[in-house]
């Protein structure tokens, strides 16, 4: 940084008023250099008046923008490179030198998106070797908020001391990502206790107190928990906090509410949130539409949709997609299209997620040709056609008992475009199956073999809709003819799923 100059000039000017430029240092000649000064001297009756403009010959910073955008390309160079042969760690020594906090923040939470939460570790090992290394509350926030959305609750928990230990203190941000990673593990109600002991240790340290995102988080749980009374303490609490509620905590309680078609206790926290002047937004709306459209209160579902186009808010396809499946679940053929034809009207444009809706909503009401026309007009438009759009089809003919036909559709996929994946045969293998028909699963089996799925105990179980808490694989049992890569005995395939439950 080039020294400043300081403008020396008396209280009191007068005709003899100089300007001198003081510096903090006297070898500062170079740095001085730097610096271009251009000197304009104009003299009106006698008074000096000097200007003074800088020219820095520093280069312009970029925008946090474009910054944010070489980052995330390195990242991607990063991931595209490492494999099973080139180790993480490989890959990040090759661009050690441009790696950084930022970069590996971001490696975290792609690499959180995938099953290899692992990987997170290493780069959490590899980036404390770094110079620039810096502890910080932070990056254990991160690290724990990943491990507990991918269930690791004990590796959250370990970096949790891991970070005690490194000298850093807990703040809130930090004890709200352990909080979230206790409420992901399996067991409920040891984890919303566990919860509830580390709000009221939060509660008692000044650079822990619980925040806004806190409260929402633990009312949101509890709401999910179909636990009232617990939410209506926290609500109380909340209102004697010096934290405010906003349109998260309204909109994530009724959410909850609403998908455990708690509709009174949805209701109640709506007027909770008109008596604290919290107007809905968009969100509000559409979570209002989908509870009462799956309770098949239609009349209410109607009146908030017409409040709706009335407010300064806009519809969302989400609005029109729950719309036309709550209307299917009914059997309201009529209606649901005409929700359809209202979304051309108003000038939007349908997603894939309408037109599974739209097929989804005819196989419901027993018009197995309409939704193949629906599915037929989106392979004829040459739209890129998604595998979830297929299992839509698929489930249609399943639900009607036409296995033959989602047999042929299977065959089918590759000259429209589409690949298969596990999903289409779990549909299918749960289809086939209480369809009695062998001949289908043997193909079935064939087919997932050549794609290179192989089924493993959690594949059966969860197609037959009997997922336990084992998740191993189990060898071909004793009598069962072998394909090379799994059993095709589907008798003893269901018998093991029968023993689960």
């Amino acid at each position: 940084m080039a020294p400043t100059g300081v403008l020396q000039n008396p209280v009191t000017p007068n005709p003899f008023t100089h300007f001198s430029l003081s510096s903090s240092s006297s070898s500062s000649y170079s740095q001085i250099a730097s610096l271009s000064f251009m000197v304009q001297k104009s003299f009106i009756r006698y008074k000096p008046i000097i200007k003074i403009t800088c020219i820095s010959s520093r280069p312009k910073k970029r925008s946090s923008r474009s910054d944010n955008s070489d980052a995330y390309e390195l990242v991607r160079v990063i991931l595209r490179n490492f494999s099973d042969k080139e180790p993480l760690v490989s890959t990040l020594n090759k661009y050690v030198r441009l790696v950084r906090t930022e970069h590996c923040f971001m490696l975290f939470e792609e690499l959180g998106k995938t099953e290899k939460w692992l990987q997170c570790l290493e780069v959490f090992r590899w980036m404390q070797k770094q110079k620039w290394y810096v502890a910080d509350n932070g990056i254990y926030s991160k690290l724990i908020s990943v491990m507990g959305k991918k269930g690791q609750t004990r590796m959250a928990m370990w970096l949790f001391s891991e970070m005690r230990n490194s000298g850093c203190r807990p703040d809130t941000s930090v004890y709200n990502a352990l909080i979230t990673a206790h409420l992901h593990s399996r067991d409920k109600s040891k984890a919303l206790d566990k919860a509830l002991g580390y709000f009221d240790k939060m509660k008692g340290m000044e650079r822990c107190k619980p925040s806004i995102v806190t409260y929402n988080i633990l009312l949101r749980a509890f709401a999910q928990a179909r636990n009232a009374n617990q939410v209506n303490v926290l609500f109380k609490d909340l209102e004697e906090s010096i934290v405010s509620p906003d349109i998260f905590t309204f909109n994530g309680v009724m959410d909850a509410y609403g998908k455990n078609g708690m509709i009174r206790e949805m209701e109640a926290v709506l007027s909770r949130m008109k008596s604290n002047q919290c107007k809905p937004d968009i969100i509000t709306f559409n979570l209002l539409i989908d509870a009462y459209g799956k309770k098949q209160e239609f009349e209410k579902m109607e009146q908030v949709f017409k409040s709706l186009l009335r407010s300064k808010e806009k519809p969302t396809l989400p609005t029109f997609n729950s719309m036309i499946v709550n209307y299917g679940k009914a059997r309201l053929r009529e209606k649901a299209e005409s929700v359809f034809h209202k979304i051309t009207s108003m000038k939007y444009t349908p997603n894939h997620i309408t037109y599974e809706s739209v097929i989804m909503m005819y196989g419901m009401c027993d018009c197995v040709s309409r939704a193949r026309e629906t599915f037929d007009g989106i392979v004829i438009s040459r739209k890129e056609l998604k595998v979830s759009t297929l299992n839509a089809m698929l489930d249609v003919y399943c639900s009607n008992n036409l296995p033959m036909e989602a047999d042929m559709l299977l065959d089918s996929t590759q000259e429209i475009g589409v690949r298969p994946n596990s999903s289409t045969y779990k549909l299918l293998y749960k289809a086939y199956t209480k369809a009695n028909m062998k001949d289908l699963l043997q193909k079935l089996l064939k087919r997932m073999d050549q794609d290179g799925i192989i089924p493993n105990k959690r594949f059966f179980l969860e197609a037959l809709g009997a997922f336990g808490s084992s998740t191993t694989t189990e060898k071909p049992a004793a009598g069962t003819k072998d394909t090379g890569r799994h059993t095709v005995d589907t008798n003893a395939c269901n018998q093991q799923a029968a023993a689960k439950t």
